[in-house]
């Protein structure tokens, strides 16, 4: 191998190294690294260690996000009362947002989140048969719904979560009704929450 050619795999295996960088210093992150979320703009940015530890709390434009991903065993959300919410599709996300002073709804599509209007109304009466949806962490923290092909599964997860599912629709999706290698992202995205590997 010439030594051209040396140099230059080095530097792409250097660049695709480095792809991943903090959204507010530029240093690079590893995987798995933290992220903040800008509640008014409802953006999420990456961020290493020393960036995220800042962003303690809500005293700022960004608040940092905490991981966290745990099954709602107990909750039960029955096919009227999601109709009742007005979901389009088996899959969406349910935050409060600070900026809206309400909790919003969003499910991911092909052309990112898209938000849908939800009757409040329903939205309260289920919250309040789900005490721990009423300590979702506002603009960090999301009820996450998965009802596709009979499965009915609920999730208590940090907002990256959702972002992640909605990045992977939009990559994978295919056609109207998104294509067999689509459905399989999505179904091994809910297989690594629900085993505790997200």
């Amino acid at each position: 191998m010439s030594a051209g050619l040396a140099a230059l795999r080095r530097f792409v295996r250097r660049a695709a190294a480095a792809e991943e960088r903090c959204e507010l210093c530029g240093a690079g992150l590893p995987a798995g690294h933290d992220h903040l979320v800008d509640p008014a703009a409802r953006a999420l940015k990456c961020a290493c260690g020393a960036c995220a530890v800042l962003f303690p709390g809500g005293n700022g434009r960004f608040l940092r996000v905490r991981p966290r991903a745990e099954l709602l065993r107990d909750m039960r959300l029955d096919d009227e009362r999601w109709d009742a919410l007005g979901i389009p599709v088996g899959l969406a996300f349910f935050f409060r947002s600070s900026a809206a002073g309400r909790v919003v709804a969003f499910y991911p599509s092909p052309a990112g989140a898209t938000e849908s209007l939800i009757g409040l109304d329903s939205w309260v009466s289920i919250e309040g048969e789900t005490p721990v949806l009423g300590e979702l962490q506002p603009d960090v923290e999301a009820l996450l719904v998965y009802r596709v092909d009979g499965v009915r599964e609920h999730y208590r997860v940090s907002i990256d979560h959702c972002y992640r599912l909605v990045g992977l629709v939009r990559v994978h999706w295919r056609g109207f009704s998104g294509g067999a290698g689509g459905w399989e992202e999505i179904g091994r995205f809910f297989a690594a929450l629900r085993d505790g590997h997200a």
